[in-house]
């Protein structure tokens, strides 16, 4: 299956350099480019791609704006944020908007296309070097009274792999963690995202880290 994306970022030269490693992956297709949110928003609508790989800093409308409107559609792509080492408010931001991946522009271009692979199959993806920081400002600016996550309705297994998932284990490394299958994680993915009203993955280790299952 062949994984569409959308490259939306205000500099050419990095626009060229996603393209020209994406054209060495069999698995992908570029099926447009955008140098505005705008444009994003737009393409987003126009092509329904898979996933659309977003700069947070545009002219205009911003990243963060353009992802809360195209993850607002009925059936919305999911959103890879590219950041920078400064943008934290920015990226818990496009967290909150709805993005599924935050990566940083320094990585292996290697890298990023193995991140949109795994946004693309419905998971969710945060850089290492963005985890501690996004995960502190979470824990720092609690949600409004009511909306805190309880864990009083999950099972002792449910705990075990929420605080797997919260330490940013894959889904395979948990399978082989709690010596089960693939299918199994996943449900188990699911039925925590139903029971504590996560969007995706991303949401999950904030929880993870909001009710102490896991340690900033």
């Amino acid at each position: 299956m062949t994984v569409r994306v959308v490259l939306a970022d205000d500099h050419v030269l990095i626009r060229s350099a996603l393209q020209m490693v994406f054209t060495d992956a069999p698995d992908i297709e570029v099926v447009g480019e955008a140098a505005t949110g705008a444009a994003a928003v737009r393409l987003a609508h126009e092509l329904c791609p898979d996933v659309v790989v977003m700069d947070i800093r545009m002219p205009g409308m911003d990243g963060i704006e353009a992802t809360r409107r195209i993850t607002s559609e009925p059936v919305a792509p999911r959103i890879v944020v590219l950041t920078t080492f400064d943008d934290d408010a920015y990226v818990y931001g496009a967290l909150r908007a709805g993005a599924s991946g935050f990566l940083v522009k320094d990585m292996a271009l290697e890298d990023i296309v193995s991140a949109v692979r795994v946004v693309a199959a419905g998971d969710a993806l945060i850089a290492p070097s963005v985890t501690r920081r996004l995960i502190r400002m979470a824990v720092e600016n609690p949600e409004p009274a009511g909306e805190t996550a309880s864990l009083n309705g999950l099972t002792e297994r449910e705990r075990e792999v929420l605080t797997l998932v919260g330490q940013g284990s894959s889904n395979a490394e948990i399978a082989d963690r709690m010596h089960i299958t693939m299918p199994t994680v996943k449900s188990y993915v699911g039925r925590l995202m139903t029971k504590l009203a996560a969007r995706d993955r991303v949401q999950l280790v904030i929880v993870a880290y909001r009710t102490g299952l896991v340690s900033p």
